[in-house]
């Protein structure tokens, strides 16, 4: 069995040497008795398999006493916390295309259709990619995949037939908005790489790009990071230079939804904002604290007093997105507005097996924030505890569920590419006059706080004088 550490949140380094240390400190009689009760459970496990497979009411082939184990061994690590588990061969497949920000596909976005029929739905294809650049468009009804009916057909395992090797075709058959007669779409796949740097909308002249800018007048910069991914620090360093290039005089960092990702993106990113001090340091029971610094050299939006910075979370934001938030309140960089954070403090590490097609996502440290507080929520949690980020004193903005939900359905609109020549939306038939006033339309009052705190920091740095900026650029 071989162990390649990913690095996946909050994956450390495992260090051969101290693993080394441990077990020779350990005395010969421990050592022989925990062998033996390794045995002791091999024997009990596979006794199970054999009385299940010899008198079980029914018959199970091969596929059913894989998911069999797989789930036996998911339910013992689940018990240990909600965080553990064992990934087989097709969800690791999926899961290090997501680590790595890349993979091979068409572009596009896929769900089931919102009147409820069950039926796959573009959501929106990617700008430049292979669907994009064939006619995929959004709202297109998939009823084919390389001719494969996908009446009744799961989510992922569309997902694994539209994906493939770059180079290879794949047909979708899909059906326009508005249309009845289904259409073949011949494409060639491509290699797709999934940005995590977004915008709030995208440029009107080149859907590929993002408007960086939510406020032009007061040069106020809006990021919005979805991933923490193998390119999200590389990406970050790109989208703020570029703001500062073009005179930003302060910015604001999206973390709502953001449910994590690499340790390295993590740091790499709070760096990017922080000239010197702890990030965040991490614990474990066989491990040395480990603690990340920032470096002075690339620091970015300096000096800060000059550049005020907002980070936006919700209580959905969790693990990398909290290591950022935190790192920033608490070196003082950034003011941090929203609903107080998920609370996951606890670092797993990916460990491969079974000839590095399936691994363990193993729980084996804690991270607390550069003031040494607790960030992780444990399951007899109180909300009075010290856990998870909250926001700066009064910059909380509490949220119901339903208005959640209504802004992440808003969100996911303003994402939406129709896509190439696409044309207007077609209309959909007149319904019947209602008494019932117009719905609002939504008001992100998160996104607001953040506009109102940060034009009134900038009136105040414009009466102090030009920024260094300003002054290197006359």
């Amino acid at each position: 069995m071989s162990h390649r550490n990913l690095g996946w949140l909050l994956g450390v380094s495992a260090m051969a040497v101290l693993a080394l240390a441990v077990a020779y400190s350990v005395p010969t009689h421990a050592s022989w008795q925990k062998r033996g009760r390794d045995y002791e459970y091999q024997e009990l496990f596979a006794d199970v398999i054999h009385q299940v497979r010899s008198k079980y009411v029914q018959e199970l082939d091969a596929d059913r006493e894989r998911k069999l184990v797989e789930d036996m061994i998911n339910g013992g690590l689940e018990r240990l916390d909600p965080h553990s588990q064992f990934i087989n061969a097709k969800e690791y497949k999926q899961f290090s295309k997501h680590s790595e920000g890349k993979f091979g596909g068409v572009g596009i976005q896929i769900g089931y259709d919102r009147q409820g029929r069950g039926q796959l739905q573009v959501i929106s294809p990617m700008p430049g990619t292979p669907a994009y650049e064939a006619g995929v468009l959004a709202g297109d009804l998939i009823t084919k995949i390389d001719g494969k009916s996908t009446e009744n057909m799961r989510l992922s395992e569309a997902v694994d037939l539209i994906q493939g090797e770059p180079g290879q075709k794949v047909v979708l058959t899909v059906v326009h908005e508005g249309g009845k007669e289904p259409v073949d779409i011949p494409i060639v796949r491509a290699e797709i790489e999934v940005h995590a740097v977004m915008g709030d909308r995208r440029k009107a002249d080149d859907p590929k790009e993002w408007e960086l800018f939510i406020d032009k007048e007061n040069k106020i910069g809006y990021i919005r990071l979805v991933a923490f991914s193998r390119t999200a620090a590389a990406e970050m360093r790109k989208a703020v230079e570029q703001l500062e290039k073009d005179g930003a005089r302060g910015l604001i960092i999206d973390l709502r939804n953001n449910p994590g990702g690499l340790l390295s993106a993590a740091v790499e990113i709070s760096d990017l904002f922080l000239t010197d001090g702890v990030i965040v340091s991490t614990k474990g029971r066989n491990q040395h604290e480990d603690v990340r610094r920032a470096k002075g050299p690339g620091t970015l939006m300096q000096p800060a007093e000059k550049y005020p910075i907002v980070v936006l979370i919700n209580k959905y934001s969790a693990s990398a997105s909290e290591i950022v938030a935190a790192a920033l309140q608490d070196h003082k960089r950034a003011v941090v507005i929203g609903e107080r954070s998920y609370g996951k403090g606890s670092v797993q590490n990916i460990i491969e097996m079974e000839n590095h097609s399936s691994a363990l996502k193993l729980t084996t440290q804690s991270y607390w924030r550069p003031s040494g507080k607790n960030i992780h929520r444990f399951p007899d949690a109180k909300e009075t505890d010290e856990w998870g980020v909250k926001p700066d004193p009064g910059f909380e903005v509490p949220m119901k569920d339903d208005e959640r939900l209504e802004y992440m359905v808003w969100r996911s609109e303003r994402d939406v590419v129709r896509g190439k020549n696409a044309g207007p939306k077609p209309e959909k038939p007149n319904k019947p006059k209602s008494d019932k006033p117009d719905k609002k339309p939504f008001e992100d009052r998160v996104m607001q706080k953040a506009l109102e705190y940060l034009r009134g920091e900038i009136k105040k740095l414009n009466a102090e004088g030009p920024t260094p900026f300003e002054l290197r650029n006359g």
